[in-house]
């Protein structure tokens, strides 16, 4: 079996956990291949990475068997942005906190890896979402599998959103932004400004705007299917774009386009690791304080 290694460049803490990760596919007698800048900084480190065979860079062309992401949840949506439409099914390992996307643990690395040899693992496919524009100077298109924020800039006063879905007016979003999420990023930036929580299947988009000057105005969630094109307009001129975190400025006039993208982010889950057993034990859904 060929493993793609993706991981934290930035944590030294969490080394122990690669070398765990790296000592039980040698057992395996796994092939791993690891992304570069990743393998430099292990090597910087003083790993022994002697257990990876070869490295690629981002824009190369490689295949792989799974992917494995050791990081927090921010790893795993570098490492679905290099997957792309490789159709990789990646399985996350957490040295963060939380963790919706990383849910191995530490204590759990040769256990889940041992399950995935096994093939006692099920693969669930995740939506994304593709943004488009007319601003010639953004490289695109640009997809998201958690979500694409719209957002102002600085300290701007807030923004005027005018969304249309499917051709017909939606709303002119007076907002400091509005969030476009799918239902694997409904856990992330949307519910913390009220968004509703959807099941990773769920064939649904929503929107959640950020601070809206309006009491009336709450999140909506709309199928997949449908396309959302949003002008923007800001006092100063610009506004932020956020895909699954990593921000653009764009100018007033630039036309946004978000829709369904074309391929699925293939998502490695252990059997009995579901989104409410996660709902439960991360969320603490049920947990009575009193």
């Amino acid at each position: 079996m060929k493993i793609a290694l993706f991981g934290n460049k930035y944590k030294k803490e969490y080394i122990e956990q690669v070398d765990e990760v790296l000592s039980a596919l040698k057992e395996k007698n796994a092939e791993v291949i690891a992304e570069k800048c990743f393998y430099d900084f292990l090597k910087s480190c003083g790993n022994n990475v002697s257990a990876i065979n070869s490295t690629f860079g981002r824009n190369d062309a490689f295949s792989a068997d799974f992917a494995f992401s050791i990081g927090g949840d921010g790893t795993f949506l570098t490492t679905a942005n290099i997957i792309g439409d490789k159709n990789i099914p990646i399985l996350g390992i957490n040295t963060g906190h939380l963790g919706f996307l990383t849910d191995v643990m530490k204590n759990e690395v040769r256990e889940a890896i041992g399950e995935l040899f096994d093939g006692k693992i099920t693969v669930e496919e995740h939506t994304l979402i593709k943004l488009t524009t007319d601003n010639k100077n953004i490289e695109q298109p640009l997809y998201a599998l958690n979500e694409i924020a719209v957002l102002k800039q600085d300290s701007a006063s807030m923004i005027s959103i005018n969304s249309t879905i499917n051709g017909e007016f939606l709303n002119t979003y007076l907002a400091d932004g509005l969030i476009i999420a799918t239902p694997t990023g409904s856990t992330a930036y949307s519910m913390s400004v009220g968004g509703p929580l959807v099941v990773p299947q769920a064939n649904n988009l929503i929107l959640s705007p950020v601070a809206p000057h309006s009491l009336n105005v709450r999140p909506l969630v709309i199928p997949d299917n449908w396309v959302i094109d949003l002008d923007v307009k800001s006092r100063n001129n610009s506004f932020l774009v956020s895909i699954d975190g990593r921000s653009s400025i764009f100018n007033n006039g630039d036309k946004l386009k978000i829709q369904k993208g074309e391929f699925p982010i293939k998502v490695v889950k252990r059997k009995n690791h579901t989104f409410f057993t996660s709902l439960r034990e991360k969320l603490l859904w049920g947990i009575d304080k009193r």
